[in-house]
């Protein structure tokens, strides 16, 4: 059974943001797809500081939740991000957990699995902070899945959340749209279709 990672960046464990992954997981387990929600928790998550440790092969230095990921990276066909808009933004929280996760793990790992991001915000802010945690996906050579509008709802409590129907409809064809993409892909896989075969990485940033 194809299984999708949900994380909940936010602070407030049942909050808006969760409102929101909840009702894709409804979808996707509706839908035959196991999920999993990390929730990052209230404290502080170490920032990436660049000191390679992790290109060694041992993970990031920081022995926390990334690396408890990064040891299951190999059980997930998905990734849902989710974050509350900050300033425009997403949470440093959700940003620092990414910059590590997806800086030490391989990009090997990422490459054809599916992600999505997921933004809550109370009235504006929304599309930066999607933007921003798009760009994880669009360098890993991930498949990223889309809706009817960009991923967003709109409310300043879990209550507001459930009553804008138009926000919950698209993180529900989001997780529909991923289930379909999941069940391409292994059809794919049955009449062997293959992945790409990439060339080697060339970079031209001058690092000998």
């Amino acid at each position: 059974m194809a299984k999708i990672l949900l994380v909940n960046g936010s602070p407030n464990e049942h909050g808006c943001t969760a409102t929101a992954l909840e009702e894709m997981a409804a979808t996707f387990e509706k839908n035959g797809v196991e999920t999993e929600t990390l929730w990052l928790g209230k404290k502080a998550v170490a920032d990436c500081i660049a000191c390679f440790a992790c290109s060694k092969g041992n993970g990031c230095v920081f022995k926390d939740c990334v690396n408890e990921v990064a040891e299951k990276i190999d059980g997930y066909d998905g990734f849902v991000f989710g974050s509350p808009v900050y300033y425009g933004g997403p949470t440093g929280r959700l940003t620092s957990f990414m910059d590590r996760l997806f800086f030490s793990v391989p990009n090997e790992k990422f490459s054809g699995k599916l992600a999505a991001s997921v933004v809550s915000c109370r009235r504006g802010g929304a599309t930066s902070a999607f933007q921003r945690l798009n760009q994880f996906y669009l360098m890993e050579n991930m498949i990223v899945a889309g809706s009817q509008y960009w991923n967003q709802v709109h409310g300043f409590t879990p209550d507001d959340i459930r009553k804008d129907e138009e926000g919950l409809q698209t993180v529900r064809t989001l997780a529909q749209n991923m289930v379909w993409l999941l069940q391409s892909k292994k059809a794919g896989e049955e009449k062997g279709v293959l992945p790409p075969q990439y060339e080697k990485k060339t970079f031209t940033n001058f690092i000998r």
